[in-house]
């Protein structure tokens, strides 16, 4: 399929300008002002709409078994919530079970993935180590196109990484030029305060934060920086909430090291306040791990985003409905941890982002796109609107507007942790691989359309960092 898009502003992260830009055979062929449209192309007419790169969303967790139950939405639903939102692309998880082979997981997540249909990736996730979880690391590396590795800090007795095996993992990422991610919580912490809330009789849903309280999430991601720093390993953090997170990830790049941190839209824009809510089924909906936080924790998230020591928005689209969450009901300890986000992610950040003045366009571009690209080593496949690039593509229209409401959402959910909010600036259009998937609030998708796409290592860096770690190394004393 050949399109045109034709008469908008173009905005990659790092400038804007007015062109038009011709997709065919899934790539972008040009971009530049009054190209030509081929006999029998498809013409979008972007007239007043900003061209950006499509979405992509670095942390969802599609069809994950979890908590006894499993997510509602799968790959194919929710590539196509992303897919109305502008996200063309997610970056997802393998999550083995402790002791389980990571190979067999591996070839499980992408048969259930087979049927997306956007573009997607998987990080995969460490959760308990021997001599073939090494060598699956490598395969996975050197065979399949992963060039990151998830650790969970917290999830007790379930899939919680020790520091023995976070020391092993990492060490095995240098030698294949791996990143390492975290989700950084003290699960001894949480575990030990679940405890004790419980038994003094808080068991609903505003037991959940203060079980994990923003210390937790601070000690785990210092923790997290202090042993990549000594193993020379990049470290990206998901999910940051708080302030102490934060400031672990701003120390850390202010002294050199390779520290990437993420955040989640609705930890920019929702507080602690929904756990509090009379009614169970709604304070249950937004039962996720970290929680969300109060409204200083927000200011400084923030913050972090423009200043750009916080680089990525994600969502940790991880949808359970109400019947799941009153598995809880009686113990806050069992609500099933997730929520939704992926539909609305970019909606929001450019509604209280570009919106307000907190981000410029370009800057928009740069944390829902081109950032994940480049740090997961995508770029310029994805994330730029550039000729060569993969033709995924969002054309904004800034002047749209919509209350998003669970009632009329693509995403497979019985709730929206955005409900009731109006935002301006929405996609008109979005173009995956080339072709017009969304337009006029409408899909127009195909089962198993999405592609999986590899990340190759970062050889370079690692083998200049390798370089220098020996050329200083000291010389050895002589005991002779």
């Amino acid at each position: 399929m050949t399109v045109l898009i034709k008469g908008g502003t173009v905005v990659n992260a790092d400038q804007s300008f007015r062109a038009d830009v011709l997709c065919d055979n899934g790539l972008i062929a040009a971009v530049g002002p009054d190209l030509e449209a081929p006999a029998g192309a498809r013409v979008v007419d972007a007239g007043g709409q900003f061209v950006m790169p499509g979405g992509i969303d670095p942390h969802t967790h599609m069809q994950l078994p979890f908590m006894g139950t499993v997510t509602t939405e799968d790959f194919e639903s929710g590539t196509a919530a992303g897919l109305a939102g502008g996200t063309t692309m997610i970056i997802d998880f393998v999550i083995p079970n402790p002791e389980q082979d990571i190979m067999e997981a591996w070839w499980q997540w992408n048969e259930w993935a087979e049927k997306s249909v956007a573009d997607y990736s998987f990080h995969v996730a460490i959760t308990w180590w021997d001599e073939t979880v090494r060598e699956a690391m490598g395969t996975l590396v050197r065979e399949h196109g992963v060039n990151s590795f998830k650790h969970f800090m917290a999830y007790k007795g379930a899939i919680m990484a020790g520091d023995e095996i976070l020391v092993n993992s990492f060490s095995r990422a240098v030698e294949l030029g791996a990143v390492v991610t975290v989700h950084a919580e003290n699960g001894e912490l949480v575990f030990r305060l679940q405890k004790q809330l419980f038994e003094q009789g808080m068991t609903g849903p505003e037991a959940h934060p203060l079980s994990r309280p923003p210390q937790v999430e601070g000690e785990a991601a210092n923790r997290a920086i202090r042993i990549a720093e000594v193993l020379n390993v990049p470290l990206y953090i998901v999910h940051n909430s708080c302030i102490q997170s934060l400031e672990a990830i701003t120390r850390a790049r202010n002294e050199g090291q390779r520290v990437f941190g993420e955040v989640l839209a609705g930890h920019l824009l929702i507080d602690d306040s929904v756990y509090r809510h009379e009614d169970f089924d709604t304070a249950a909906a937004h039962v996720m791990s970290p929680p969300f936080r109060s409204k200083e924790h927000q200011q400084a998230l923030w913050r972090g985003l423009q200043s750009g020591n916080l680089q990525t928005t994600a969502t940790d689209h991880c949808c359970f409905c109400a019947e799941q969450k009153a598995m809880g009901k009686d113990d806050f300890r069992m609500i099933p941890n997730g929520t939704g986000g992926i539909e609305n992610r970019m909606e929001v950040l450019w509604h209280h982002g570009v919106g307000t003045g907190r981000l410029t366009m370009n800057e928009f571009v740069a944390v829902t796109s081109t950032n994940a690209a480049q740090i997961f080593n995508i770029y310029p496949r994805k994330g730029c609107i550039a000729a060569g690039a993969d033709a995924d593509i969002v054309v904004w229209d800034p002047e749209a507007s919509k209350t998003i409401t669970a009632s009329t959402q693509f995403q497979k959910v019985d709730y929206n942790i955005f409900e009731g909010m109006t935002v301006k600036g929405c996609a008109s259009h979005t173009l995956s691989q080339g072709r017009v998937v969304f337009s006029d609030g409408q899909l127009d998708v195909q089962r198993g359309a999405g592609r999986y796409v590899k990340r190759p290592p970062y050889a370079a860096y690692y083998d200049a960092l390798k370089a220098k770690v020996r050329r200083e190394q000291p010389t050895p004393v002589s005991r002779g």
